[in-house]
Order: structure tokens, then C-alpha cells, then sequence
């Protein structure tokens, strides 16, 4: 079995029983040994037990993961103060957890992307902590755009770091996605590539090269809308700024997770962002994610499955 050396896209919920009464829409159920977020339980239960976690890195041979909290804990909804409370809450208990395994998790703090100025907070006391890793967002309804100048602070913080961005998406919003799971099938993935047009197309990524941002699930549907942009830019479509550098260029400047299940797909993936940009993440526990990865990826081109798997994530390590 192949080694992989680090897994970037793995999540975990730090409980802290305790505190969970100071938050409005939240409770445990002991019961069930089931979280209760705004009406909705969460699963699996592998969630709330950072054992399973290394049980199953060990059963892949996965040396090692970064950890954050899955979308149901994102709440867009939230008020400011909330939220910097809510999101103060779980990074602590992710770094907790993260401590006590050291040798195998690193956390990943959540920003929330809903609330520039509170994710600015976080992210300097963060860096100022050592810490350069962080996730957030793709999306948190239509108001919230990613090219919006409230968030230079926070790009211009992150760049100054060298830091690592992991967008993941959240919620939806359209209807129409109510039915057949579209929400998860195609809603998630739209969302990421709203998030990655915002970033290429207003020139964050060109402006801030220092930071490194990464789009879960292989970037979504952008890397199919890939030359759709190129030719935009192209053909000068209202909107766009001729001065900034080809979409295709500064999709150049992003990285991917290898979630694409079908391996012409990752291939091409490679193509749009760069074989050295495609990094191992698996989405554990979730079932759209890659919980056999050795079977999962058993047909990827042998050269890109070993940058995946060992050389790009080692390249990261010392970045």
C-alpha cells in the first residue's frame, strides 16, 4: 500500500459538552450520543471521535491530517458577536484536539466568511500564535462575494503569513436544489466555483501570490468552466479587467484536493492547475468523499497518484 503523506481535507467536531448550553441552537443529545445543530442532528458519529480518525489514517497509511469542522458548523446566519463566539469556541477545541495528537493532526481554524472583520480578528491572532492554516466558506448567500474590498485585510494578512486558505463549501441557496441531493451535487460544487471565479477574476490571487488558497472537492465546477473564463477575458466581456492576468494563469495560482471521483477529470484537473497542485484529501467521515482511497484512485495515472500522494503534500509541508 502506498504511503500518503498528508491528508488536508478531514474534519472533526471538538464537543466541549460543557460550554454547548451557551450557544442558541445548539445541544447535545446524549442518548443518541448526537449533536444538535439548529434543529438538525449531526453525523456520522466518527465526527466526534478523533480516535476513529486515526484508525482509519492508519488503515490507509496516511501519515498524517489537517483538521477542520464540517459545514453544518459554518451557521452564515449567525450575528457578528455570535459568530466571533461561536467560531472563538471551536478552533479552541480543534487546537485541544490537535495537541493531544500532535504527531498526526494539525488544526485548521475556521473563518467566517460571512463576517470580514471577525475573520481578520481570528486569522491575526492565529498567525500571531504560528498558526497559517485556515479554512473557510465558499459561499454564504448571495450578498457575501468574495471580490468585495472588505475582505482585503484579510488577504493582505494571509499573504504577509504565507498562508494556506482551504475553501469548503457550505449551504445552498436555490430551491431548485431541494430535489434528487442537487444541493450536494451540484449546489456544492457551483458554489466553490463562484468562490474561485470571485478570487481569479478580480485578481486577489494576482494581488497576493504569498497566499495559498485551496478549493475542496478538485475546485468544483471550475475547472470545467476553465476555458469559458479564458475566452471571456479574451474577448475583453463587459465586466472584466483586461489588465490582469488570464484566467488561465491565475488559475494557475490555486490548488485543488483530489475529490473528482473519475480519473479523466483529476487528469485534466492537473492541467488546469498544475500536477504539483493537486493535494490528497479525502473529506472523512462523508460518504462523497474518498474513504478507500487507494481503491478510489487505483486508476489515476501512476505519476500523478505518487504527486498526490506523497510529493505534493511533502512540497507543502515545507512551504
Amino acid at each position: 500500500m502506498e504511503k500518503i503523506a498528508l491528508d488536508i481535507h478531514t474534519h472533526l467536531i471538538p464537543l466541549g459538552r460543557e460550554a454547548l448550553g451557551n450557544f442558541s441552537g445548539v445541544s447535545w443529545d446524549a442518548a443518541a450520543e448526537q449533536l444538535i445543530i439548529d434543529g438538525h442532528k449531526l453525523w456520522p458519529r466518527e465526527l466526534f471521535q478523533p480516535q476513529a480518525l486515526i484508525a482509519w489514517l492508519d488503515r490507509n497509511n496516511i501519515r498524517q491530517a489537517w483538521i477542520s469542522i464540517p459545514p453544518p458548523l459554518y451557521r452564515p446566519h449567525l450575528s457578528q458577536d455570535e459568530a466571533g463566539r461561536w467560531c472563538d469556541f471551536l478552533n479552541r477545541g480543534l487546537h485541544e484536539i490537535a495537541q493531544q495528537h500532535s504527531n498526526r493532526f494539525t488544526a485548521v481554524p475556521y473563518l467566517p466568511l460571512e463576517h470580514p472583520s471577525v475573520a481578520v480578528r481570528i486569522a491575526h491572532q492565529s498567525i500571531a500564535q504560528g498558526h497559517r492554516r485556515f479554512a473557510m466558506a465558499a459561499g454564504a448567500g448571495p450578498k457575501v462575494q468574495l471580490s468585495d474590498p472588505a475582505y482585503d485585510e484579510l488577504w493582505r494578512a494571509l499573504d504577509a503569513a504565507s498562508g494556506f486558505l482551504f475553501f469548503h463549501p457550505g449551504e445552498t441557496f436555490d430551491p431548485r436544489l431541494d430535489s434528487f441531493y442537487l444541493a450536494n451535487l451540484l449546489g456544492n460544487p457551483t458554489e466553490t466555483a463562484v468562490a474561485a471565479a470571485h478570487l481569479v477574476l478580480s485578481g486577489v490571487l494576482e494581488r497576493h501570490p504569498r497566499m495559498l488558497v485551496c478549493l475542496a472537492h478538485g475546485g468544483g465546477t471550475a475547472v470545467a468552466l476553465a476555458g469559458r473564463w479564458q475566452r471571456g477575458h479574451a474577448t475583453k466581456r463587459p465586466g472584466l479587467d483586461p489588465t490582469l492576468a488570464p484566467p488561465r494563469d491565475a488559475l494557475r495560482r490555486l490548488a485543488v484536493d483530489c475529490i473528482l471521483h473519475d480519473d479523466a477529470t483529476l487528469s485534466f484537473a492537473a492541467k488546469v492547475y498544475g500536477d504539483d497542485k493537486i493535494l490528497f484529501g479525502s473529506d472523512w467521515p462523508f460518504p462523497m468523499g474518498l474513504s478507500e482511497p487507494h481503491q478510489q484512485l487505483a486508476d489515476a495515472d501512476p505519476a500523478l497518484r505518487r504527486r498526490i500522494f506523497q510529493d505534493n503534500p511533502e512540497q507543502l509541508l515545507r512551504r
